[in-house]
């Protein structure tokens, strides 16, 4: 799973995503919430970690952006503001848990074991995919029914990052990003959606030419 944090204080931001690597974690720092409200278009997270008093535009300001584009991304606010009204207004803007600094990066950890857990309860973790077709995202299985379609583990990523990104276009560039984390050739990429779309309906996964590749429902 990928998390974004936006933090501006380097010591706490190099520590938090040492962390959240070590544990098992993708992360994407930023400290500017300009730069990381457009990171969210160009890349699929699935949790956000963000500071509130960051330049350009702040934590606050950026969730409250991204929920009214209806990005339900569930997000944590990390912050040293201690006053209750803060802590309303962070709610009130769609975080789903606000902690104070200083913290303990065990505790860290767990909110956001407790974050991801609910925001699969809620928003629905079994994704329906048309027909009788549907995907676990909890469970990274992919059933037709009754009978579980195999997957290898590069084509469950593909799909999910597709699933994810749904009614998007995702491009080659974001593929490379969220299932190899580094380049590889197009043509590697081609084969393994190829060999992906075999094993679904023929219209499930549609390429954009010059584009990507999209999932419509």
């Amino acid at each position: 799973m990928k998390i974004l944090l936006l933090e501006d204080e380097y010591s706490l931001r190099i520590s938090i995503e040492e962390f959240l690597v070590d544990i098992g974690y993708k992360v994407d720092g930023f400290m500017d919430g300009q730069d990381a409200y457009d990171a969210v278009y160009d890349t699929s997270y699935d949790l956000l970690l963000l500071d509130v008093n960051v330049p350009t535009l702040t934590g606050f300001e950026l969730l409250q952006r991204l929920r009214r584009d209806d990005i339900r991304i569930p997000a944590i606010f990390l912050t040293s503001m201690t006053d209750v009204n803060d802590l309303k207004e962070g709610y009130k803007r769609g975080c789903c848990d606000y902690m104070r600094k200083p913290f303990d990066l065990m505790e860290l950890e767990l909110r956001i074991d407790q974050a991801l857990a609910t925001y699969l309860k809620n928003d629905g973790s079994v994704i329906e995919l048309g027909g009788e077709l549907r995907y676990d995202l909890k469970r990274s299985q992919l059933m037709d029914g009754d009978k579980e379609i195999v997957l290898r583990k590069t084509e469950k990523d593909i799909l999910e990052v597709l699933i994810k990104n749904k009614n998007a276009i995702v491009s080659t560039e974001m593929f490379q990003d969220e299932v190899w984390g580094d380049y590889v050739e197009p043509a590697t990429i081609r084969v393994q959606l190829n060999n992906l779309k075999k094993k679904l309906p023929s219209a499930l996964i549609q390429n954009r030419r010059g584009l990507g590749y999209i999932i419509e429902r």
